[in-house]
Parts: structure tokens; sequence; C-alpha cells
């Protein structure tokens, strides 16, 4: 809330016109975004606020992409890797949609 002086009394609380009232900063855009990439195809698997949450969730995908290697390999599918990057939530496509951490095996992840 700005209020206004009328200049009635140097006492009052209220700053004068002349004086300089700071707005606060404008919110950081960025967030964390697991990548997810196989073969040539790369999409975002989740974005989180912060860089030990993505990274919690990237080594989460990672294990459970281990867990299903031999099916991966036996299916021919490729196998995703994992990574994270900072991102602006401005840069996110509008009809983006998390990506399961199973995904791939339901021929999801393209």
């Amino acid at each position: 809330m700005v209020w206004l002086n009328n200049g009635s009394s140097d006492s009052d609380p209220v700053p004068a016109l002349s004086d300089v009232i700071p707005f606060p900063r404008a919110r950081d855009d960025s967030i964390w975004a697991v990548m997810a990439e196989a073969g040539r195809t790369a999409r975002i698997a989740e974005i989180y606020p912060s860089r030990e949450a993505a990274l919690a969730d990237r080594d989460w995908r990672e294990a459970q992409v281990k867990a299903y290697a031999h099916f991966l390999r036996s299916a021919r599918q490729p196998i995703p890797r994992y990574s994270i990057a900072p991102i602006r939530r401005a840069d996110l496509p509008r009809s983006w949609t998390p990506l399961p951490a199973l995904g791939f095996l339901r021929v999801q992840f393209s």
C-alpha cells in the first residue's frame, strides 16, 4: 500500500511524495527440471523448486531404469538418461505434463 502525504506535518510517519518507496523484487522465475533423454528425444520429466529435490528425483528415476535395464534391452527400447538443468518457468511448454518414471515401459516417452 502506498500512502501519499498531504504535507501537513513533518512528524507524520507517512512518506513525502519525493521519498522513494522500495517495491518488493519480482519473484525468481527459475526452477529445476529433470530432463529425460532417450535416443534423439528429450523431454522435461518433472520440475522442482529446488536443486536438491531435482537431484533426488533424478537418482530415483535412474534407479528405476537400472531395475528394468534387462527388459529395456530385450524389448529394444532406448534406455533413458536423466539429468537436471535450471530453466525458467516461462520456458516450460504450455502443454507440458510430467513424465511418469516408468512411462517408457508404456511407450509414453515420445
